[in-house]
């Protein structure tokens, strides 16, 4: 056997394990539909408002309820000390254009 055979096996195998893992992305995404609708059912009788997308800081948790000095309580040229305050982009209207 070559060594380009070897390699052609490498590269089919890997497309063949690509082409899996976007098969096994639509059938997981599939069973998880009626989870997703029961969720959405309850967030609508719940009346629920906010997403809570990190568990960090009060200020990364819920967006539309926070401060915007809160991430510099401690100095206003002090570092965050959460990695998801990096990540949350501020509001628009805050932006340079």
């Amino acid at each position: 056997m070559r060594l380009s055979d070897r390699l052609f096996i490498f590269i089919a195998v890997c497309l063949a394990l690509l082409v899996l893992t976007f098969v096994d992305s639509a059938v997981r995404v599939r069973l998880a539909e009626p989870a997703l609708e029961a969720r959405a059912v309850l967030v609508r009788r719940l009346e629920l408002t906010d997403l809570s997308l990190f568990t960090e800081a009060r200020y990364t948790r819920h967006l539309s309820q926070s401060d915007r000095h809160t991430a510099f309580q401690d100095h206003p040229n002090s570092f965050d000390h959460f990695p998801s305050g990096s990540l949350v982009l501020p509001p628009s209207h805050l932006r340079m254009p």
